[in-house]
């Protein structure tokens, strides 16, 4: 589910589940695995995450699949899922998300976890839609969105579910850089090799006091918030909707 290639210092780290890569356990440990792997090599001092298609960066939680899930199992694997986003949002070697495709809810938080992302202009969307599957955006990818884009951007898009075009991605700041999409790729390493030929200790200190105001607010409520939006989950509303969304997906 998950290719990797070295281009000099940088690991590229492709996900290859189908067209739309969506997000099941599987895929949630084999990505942590490949992240505590880079976290341990010297000679890989950056990384880019990006699909392996021009159609989906990741779609999202793989509903078709999770919705059959007891609660415990759920349980498993969105632990996992929000243990994966701190591991990347707080990994210590600088992370670009190259965005050659569609990045929904949970994909849309994979890509926001990263330092930068790099999306292909043209009709390339991303959003985070729970709002209308009867969820609340995962409290991670909440607070992650929070910082980024402010907080009347965030609130438009937690409350609408709606999806946004590059450009106005570009210019909430969910974003940082729109590019043709042959070049994407090209883009996201040569700033990955950029930013890994930077001093590495002073790097992670920097990062360190971008995130540690936000990491420590999510680690303080997550439990809590896991608890909730597996309520929500298996709430009349929620199962409605998320059928409705297996028919579409």
């Amino acid at each position: 589910m998950i290719s990797i290639e070295v281009f000099e210092t940088v690991g590229v780290l492709k996900l290859t589940r189908g067209i739309t890569n969506a997000i099941n356990l599987e895929l949630v440990n084999e990505l942590t695995r490949n992240l505590q792997k880079i976290r341990q090599d010297p000679d890989i001092r950056s990384i880019v995450i990006s699909g392996s298609n021009d159609k989906f960066f990741a779609i999202g939680f793989d509903i078709p699949e999770l919705i059959k899930l007891s609660p415990e199992d759920f349980m498993v694997f969105y632990r996992s899922y929000n243990r994966l986003c701190l591991d990347l949002f707080s990994f210590p070697k600088p992370t670009i998300a190259a965005i050659t495709g569609h990045a929904i809810a949970g994909g849309c938080i994979l890509a926001l976890c990263c330092d930068y992302r790099i999306i292909s202009e043209g009709r390339k969307l991303m959003g985070l839609n729970e709002i209308k599957l009867g969820v609340p955006v995962p409290y991670p990818g909440d607070c992650i969105l929070r910082q980024i884009v402010g907080a009347r951007n965030a609130q438009e898009i937690t409350y609408t579910g709606d999806f946004y075009p590059s450009e106005k991605l570009l210019q909430m700041g969910m974003v940082n850089k729109v590019v043709p999409l042959e070049l994407v790729q090209s883009e996201a390493i040569e700033k990955a090799k950029f930013l890994g030929s930077l001093p590495q200790e002073a790097f992670v200190t920097i990062k360190h006091n971008r995130i540690e105001i936000v990491e420590a607010q999510i680690l303080k409520y997550l439990t809590e918030k896991e608890q909730s939006f597996l309520k929500h989950w298996f709430s009349a509303e929620a199962r409605k909707q998320l059928e409705e969304a297996i028919k579409k997906f």
